[in-house]
């Protein structure tokens, strides 16, 4: 069962849902695909750590076969190729890998050749198995590393939990986070940029036609904006957690709650078995009233 966490900011408590229902269950999986800011290992500070370096294929020209005609520089909608000075020039930074560039030179002048783009770290905590996804500084996209996590998952998974902890926002590396979930949970805080930031993943979440709830988190007692959206679309409100400086000061020291308060243990086993409900009793419902 794949769970995916997202939020539509940074700072919502993402990562807190994440670790603490991965740590929670009795065999998990935590996948972090935040690959440019990932910190669930700073939590879990998980042994046995193995490392493997993810490569995406950039072109490589044959200056002697290349007659200059720009098709490949035309093609690329990424303007990773220029035609200066006689000779094409890759700048491998904004390269996308898409391929497409040697497909359409006529004269064979391109090959591909390996880039390193970043790392995967697998290790385990306690009953965790951790999953972390880490791109390296300057390259443009981690989709590469996202989707070899979620290769590598469904080749380990059997039977157990996955907990996606998905990149901040709405932008494709979210879009391919989701992509193989049975359920979404939205996380969200009540200010205004909170609501903002919820309205756009749930519009990512009802376009995938992924079935989802809401946490708010840093609740508050009175009247709230998220409680409004929620009420307004009919969305299921999953968990409020309040503000509490237990939970402010074990998430801050880098602790898992659920490892350390009997009442957050409580907490999180009823909210993921609330969720597994939900997956298991799936329609059409999208989480409706």
């Amino acid at each position: 069962m794949n769970i995916a966490v997202l939020s539509g900011k940074g700072g919502t408590g993402k990562t807190l849902i994440a670790v603490n229902l991965a740590a929670v269950s009795n065999d998990a999986a935590y996948i972090d695909c935040d690959v440019e800011e990932p910190n669930g290992h700073l939590f879990f500070k998980a042994t046995n750590l193995t490392e493997e370096e993810i490569t995406i294929k950039i072109p490589k020209f044959d200056q002697k076969l290349c007659d200059g005609c720009r098709r490949c520089v035309d093609f690329c909608k990424f303007n990773a190729l220029a035609y200066i000075k006689d000779k094409v020039v890759v700048f491998d930074e904004v390269c996308h890998a898409c391929g497409g560039c040697a497909l359409v030179c006529p004269k064979e002048a391109i090959s591909e050749e390996d880039k390193v783009i970043g790392r995967i770290e697998k290790g385990r905590s306690d009953n965790v198995c951790v999953n972390t996804g880490i791109l390296n500084i300057g390259v443009a996209a981690g989709i590469p590393i996202i989707d070899k996590l979620l290769e590598d998952n469904k080749e380990l998974a059997d039977g157990k939990i996955s907990l996606i902890d998905c990149p901040p926002g709405s932008a494709c590396s979210v879009m391919e986070s989701i992509r193989d979930a049975d359920f979404c949970i939205l996380v969200a805080e009540p200010t205004i940029f909170g609501a903002h930031n919820l309205h756009m993943v749930y519009d990512l979440v009802t376009l995938f036609n992924k079935p989802f709830g809401v946490i708010i988190n840093k609740c508050i007692d009175e009247d709230n904006l998220i409680d409004r959206f929620c009420q307004d679309k009919g969305i299921k409100v999953l968990e409020r957690i309040y503000y509490d400086k237990e939970l402010g000061k074990l998430n801050s020291d880098g602790k898992i709650a659920v490892r350390e308060s009997d009442k957050y243990n409580k907490i999180f086993k009823e909210l993921l078995d609330r969720v597994i409900k939900e997956v298991q009793n799936e329609g059409t419902s999208n989480l409706k009233w």
